[in-house]
């Protein structure tokens, strides 16, 4: 019987991708609870649901139902219960529920208008904590008259520095607090209160008679964004006791078993991106300082590693029972990976799980005999598995895009490594097209990641492989300036950029025009973010690239600062200094002061609800490329964040692409 001929991919599986999204395991290490993400072509909206797959012998079943999100299943600690999140009653406003393990109606239990975040499981199993941000007054008032409904706000009055978000939009003058509620009776507490400050990452006690939690407390949070400090209350609410840690951005506390520990993700002191995110463990009684576990083994304690399907997300750190060591998230050479260190002591990390991949969300059973965890690959936008600790075997349980895939040529990818400009190590990919023929010459296309404090790896990314199917080798290299290298290689460029970032990618740009199968004439170059502005930065330095496309890019930084969510922050890594002190050195490292050298043919493709890099950024880069003679064209996308390629709505992120495509068949392939 002849094999099934396969085929390539298409920019319209986007619609056929299933998504898994989060997965908790039971505590008596039984069943998977998961979320599963699909896409109504007909409305263009996003669904969820929960499934519920057996560690043991059993086919996963699908446990919530209808066109809603479900999402952030939580199992209570006698697992037999799940809270989660859901629209189901209100599709612009989810509401906290609780659904038996055995079957029947899920319940709502908050009737809350706002935002919801990080929900929590008390141990004895009966009250919930969560983090969450109400509607400001002006918009519920807003809601209950139907004609100021219709029309719409009339102005904001803002009064703080960070007042939008991307992918949000402007900011609920409401902040972050904490809550609890009885998962019985629905009955909800405030904990904490305020205009000015947010409470954030609420964790339990092992006895559920305190609740530590993250808190800027300065008297202009906006204006000192790192310094943050760890905090423990009483969970019926009550005074805030300060944990005396060093100054720095912290996240996700974490108890140890007996309490008398915390540990958190978090750098020491202010403004320093290029550093290392490490785990530190913190006595919760303040009688000693504050170690960092990590700190020496030049590690990165976080999730960067990027794909356009949903990169997997930072979790919090993970204790042993015996509070002895702790498990957490490691992004390195190309990966998101699973590390275990002695919370005490000078032992040796161990690597959990080696596999390349970029690992997501992971749990483990009471008795911590078993872990299911998400597990991205080059080739599998994500699986879900279950390691037995025991005996180190590790077995799949949901392969949701399995069956599409199978059917699928998605050609070869081959990691490399390269020397840099330096004779440093370069990391990177090729990717050969279906089909390849390596007595072919064919064009190609360098994608460069954004970020720049991020990296590219071994994960699934749709646009590489849609651009592959259609003839393209295409490569990409995480360059000095990202993460997952260690900290001198993520310090080359602060303050520097378009310097030894622009040496790496040239160089790694030389050796893969030598090879026998590239044609060095039909080169292309792209990059979305960070990898906008290298793009730019690219084709006002070098015409060796006969195409480009420069996407939600930076052009200039002076006019981002301020315009940008991430406001006057740009300039920590600039001398720390304003454009009014500092305009030398961000007009030096902005693409549009060599932009007047420009001559590559360039599609500039911006989101005009972008709000990390405003419009105007490509704006500026398609006006001067018109104004220079240069042959050009922008594509703006409504309504689209600056994330388009990877959280936009699906028929915009294939218009996306199709233009992409056009644009290097037009100047590439003729």
């Amino acid at each position: 019987m002849a094999a099934t001929r396969k085929r390539p991919i298409t920019a319209e599986d986007l619609y056929r991708i299933p998504l898994l999204q989060d997965c908790q395991i039971s505590p008596d290490g039984k069943y998977v609870a998961y979320g599963l993400q699909r896409i109504d072509r007909k409305t263009e909206k996003r669904y969820a649901n929960l499934w519920i797959v057996p560690t043991g012998r059993g086919r996963p079943r699908q446990f919530t139902y209808g066109d809603q999100v479900d999402r952030m299943p939580r199992w209570s600690p006698d697992g037999s219960e799940i809270a989660f999140l859901s629209n189901r009653g209100d599709e612009k406003q989810f509401q906290l529920y609780v659904i038996p393990l055995s079957g029947g109606e899920a319940r709502p239990v908050t009737d809350l208008k706002g935002s919801f975040a990080n929900v929590a499981w008390s141990p004895a199993g009966r009250t919930l904590a969560f983090q969450f941000r109400k509607k400001d007054e002006e918009e519920l008032k807003r809601e209950k008259d139907e004609q100021k409904k219709k029309l719409g706000v009339v102005s904001r009055h803002i009064d703080r520095v960070f007042y939008k978000l991307d992918g949000v939009g402007f900011l609920p003058k409401e902040r972050w607090h904490l809550w609890t509620v009885d998962s019985r009776t629905g009955r909800t507490s405030q904990l904490t209160e305020g205009a000015i400050h947010d409470e954030v990452d609420p964790s339990w006690f092992p006895d559920g008679s305190r609740i530590v939690f993250c808190s800027n407390r300065t008297p202009q949070p906006d204006l000192d964004p790192d310094a943050v400090d760890l905090f423990v209350m009483p969970a019926r609410k009550g005074e805030m006791v300060r944990i005396e840690a060093p100054l720095g951005f912290k996240a996700f506390p974490v108890f140890s078993p007996d309490g008398g520990r915390i540990a958190y993700l978090g750098l020491e002191g202010r403004g320093d991106w290029w550093r290392n995110n490490s785990l530190w463990v913190v006595p919760t009684d303040g009688s000693d300082a504050a170690r960092n576990l990590t700190g020496a083994m030049d590690l990165h304690v976080d999730s960067v590693t990027l794909n356009d399907l949903g990169a997997p997300p930072m979790v919090p750190p993970v204790w042993s029972i015996d509070g002895s060591r702790l498990t957490f998230q490691v992004s390195r050479h190309g990966s998101t990976r699973l590390w275990s260190v002695a919370a005490i002591g000078q032992e040796a990390p161990v690597m959990l799980e080696g596999r390349e991949g970029g690992i997501g969300p992971f749990t483990l059973d009471e008795k911590q005999r078993r872990m299911a965890f998400f597990q991205g690959t080059v080739t599998d936008p994500g699986s879900l598995y279950l390691l037995d600790r025991a005996s180190g075997k590790t077995s799949r349980l949901v392969s949701p895009a399995e069956g599409l895939l199978r059917a699928i040529d998605l050609g070869e990818c081959e990691e490399v490594w390269l020397k840099g400009a330096a004779g440093n190590d370069l990391q990177g990919w090729i990717l050969k097209p279906p089909g390849f023929d390596p007595a072919k010459r064919y064009p190609s296309i360098l994608e460069i990641h954004g970020g720049p404090q991020c990296q590219y790896g071994h994960l699934f990314m749709h646009e590489f492989y849609f651009l592959a199917a259609h003839g393209y080798v295409v490569h990409f290299t995480n360059p000095r300036g990202g993460q997952g290298y260690g900290e001198e290689y993520c310090h080359a460029i602060w303050g520097a950029w378009g310097t030894v970032d622009y040496d790496d990618l040239m160089a790694w740009t030389d050796q893969i025009e030598k090879l026998p199968y590239i044609d060095p004439g039909r080169m292309g170059v792209t990059g979305g973010s960070y990898g906008g502005f290298m793009t730019n930065w690219i084709i006002g330095h070098t015409n060796r690239f006969k195409a480009a496309v420069t996407q939600r890019c930076v052009s200039n930084i002076i006019s981002m600062w301020g315009s940008s969510d991430f406001n006057w922050v740009f300039q920590e890594e600039f001398d720390n200094l304003p454009p009014w002190e500092g305009f030398e050195r961000m007009w030096r490292c902005s693409p549009m002061q060599a932009m007047g050298n420009a001559r590559t043919p360039t599609l500039v493709i911006h989101s005009l609800n972008d709000l990390r890099c405003a419009v105007e950024q490509g704006e500026q880069i398609y006006v001067a490329l018109k104004k220079l003679g240069v042959e050009s064209e922008l594509v703006l996308f409504p309504e689209e964040p600056h994330g388009l390629s990877r959280e936009g709505r699906t028929d915009r992120r294939i218009v996306r692409l199709n233009h992409i495509l056009r644009w290097f068949d037009r100047f590439l392939t003729g």
